[in-house]
Parts: structure tokens; C-alpha cells; sequence
């Protein structure tokens, strides 16, 4: 130990943790937003606990005066991705952004570890504003898809039970578990046209059906109380026959009846 105040020492890293799970998860609306498709499923962020630090020092050798730069995971992100060709698109997302440098990356994916284990791993360099002023720290960003986080999770707690010694017998089953995780991903793959038009079919309803209980409520707001009544028994009727395009039409309906309603306001 070299008596560091441990508390002040991560100020950094978790401003980091926070900051870029607040950028991916803002790319991902982002991209959404433009494309209707994201390859961001959702966004986790961790700082590594004091005695986890402690622990891979000492079992890399790393000198507690050279911590900063001997252990790159202190700040880690983890960005869940439906699809293992997510992984690819997004790791090229992420080289191109200006906000951060990439140190390097391990692939995890196409070379998968001998436990089994496969997840995409980017170390790069983020700078923090801090009270005290810039200070640039290291943090790993995880790729992974749904099946191979499960995987690694459950090999994490297992991992942790043992101490890293695990019995042959659940270092067998845990490879069996690995490949029937990566056969999840190339079926999900083989079909993903179909998942992800399923998908923005499902959003498009969500959004007019948003919209138009929306634009509804402030009819009743402009006082024009008939005419909301009269959409909202129209739209109960479309709803009951699923009827999304003619709940488009009604949504057009009522943006017009709002635009006289504004004007007469």
C-alpha cells in the first residue's frame, strides 16, 4: 500500500464511467434517430473496486506507483449489441470519434479465449475535466453480443467462486455453454433482416400510437373537446382492427385539426 486516498484517486475514473455511458447511450438515440437502427442494444459502466485494483497489481506485477497506466481497466464500459456484426460497425464508430484516442484493441471475437470466452475490447485514452484541470485516463470499452455476455457473466461468478481454479468438469461445461452461445449468435444473424423489420414495424406502432394519444390530449387543452372525442372513439376503433396505417392517417387528421386550433387559440 503507499497510502493513496483511494476515494480522491477515482474521482477520475468515475467521471469517465459516467461520461461515456452518457455519450453511447446518446449515440444510440442518435443513430436511431438517422437510421433507424442502432447497433447499441444498451450501455453498462463500472469502476473496479479497490481490492479488485489490488489484486490484478499484484498478479501483473505492477508497481503501485504505476497504476495509472499498468492496469487499463479501472474505468471499464460494456456495450451490449444484438448482433455480432454490431460489434464490427460499432468499433469503427468508435476509432473515428475525436472525444477519445484508442491505445489499442483486443479481439476477443474472431479469436476467441481457450475458456470460451469472446468479447471485443478497445483501451482508450478519455480526457476528463476535473476540478484541478485536465487529466487523460485509461478505460476498456467492452463489445459484446446478449449470448456472449450471459456467458461471461456466469464465467465471471464461477471464476470467482473457484478463485480461477475451476474443475475440469465445469471448465467442460462452460466450453459447451460457449458454443452453444456463439450457434445463438450465427442463428440470430441468419435471421436478422426479418428480427430487426420486426423490430422497426413494432417501434413505427409504438411511435404513432404516442403521437396520437399526444396530440389528442392537447386538442382537450385548445378547448376543442368535440373533436377530440370524435378521434379518440376513431382511434379506439382503428386500435381494435390494428389498423396501423389508418392509424397514420388519423394521426395526419389531427396534426391539421391542431394547426387550426392553434390558430384560433
Amino acid at each position: 500500500m503507499d497510502g493513496r486516498d483511494w476515494s480522491k484517486f477515482l474521482l477520475p475514473y468515475e467521471q469517465a464511467v459516467e461520461e461515456l455511458k452518457m455519450k453511447f447511450k446518446l449515440l444510440r438515440t442518435e443513430l436511431k434517430s438517422r437510421e433507424e437502427y442502432s447497433p447499441i442494444e444498451f450501455v453498462t459502466g463500472r469502476v473496479k473496486r479497490i481490492s479488485s485494483i489490488l489484486d490484478k497489481a499484484k498478479r501483473l506485477n505492477v508497481r503501485m506507483d504505476q497504476i495509472e497506466t499498468g492496469i487499463e481497466d479501472i474505468a471499464g464500459i460494456r456495450i451490449m449489441c444484438q448482433f455480432v456484426e454490431d460489434i464490427e460497425r460499432l468499433s469503427h464508430i468508435i476509432r473515428e470519434r475525436q472525444d477519445l484516442t484508442v491505445v489499442y484493441f483486443k479481439d476477443y471475437v474472431t479469436n476467441k479465449k481457450e475458456s470460451g470466452y469472446r468479447s471485443y475490447h478497445i483501451i482508450v485514452e478519455y480526457p476528463v475535466q476535473t476540478s484541478l484541470g485536465m487529466k487523460k485516463v485509461l478505460a476498456e470499452i467492452q463489445i459484446r453480443t446478449l449470448a456472449m455476455n450471459f456467458w461471461a457473466t456466469i464465467e465471471h461468478s464461477l471464476n470467482y467462486k473457484y478463485k480461477g481454479a475451476l474443475p475440469e468438469d465445469v471448465t467442460r461445461r462452460l466450453s459447451k455453454a460457449a458454443e452453444a452461445a456463439y450457434q445463438l449468435d450465427q442463428e440470430m444473424s441468419s435471421i436478422r433482416d426479418e428480427i430487426t423489420e420486426s423490430q422497426k414495424a413494432f417501434e413505427d406502432k409504438s411511435n404513432v400510437v404516442s403521437k396520437l394519444m399526444n396530440d389528442i390530449q392537447r386538442l382537450y387543452f385548445y378547448n376543442r373537446i368535440r373533436e377530440a372525442a370524435q378521434f379518440q372513439l376513431q382511434f379506439n376503433e382503428m386500435w381494435e382492427k390494428e389498423d396501423i396505417w389508418g392509424l397514420k392517417q388519423l394521426s395526419v387528421a389531427i396534426e391539421q385539426s391542431l394547426s387550426r386550433a392553434k390558430k384560433d387559440h
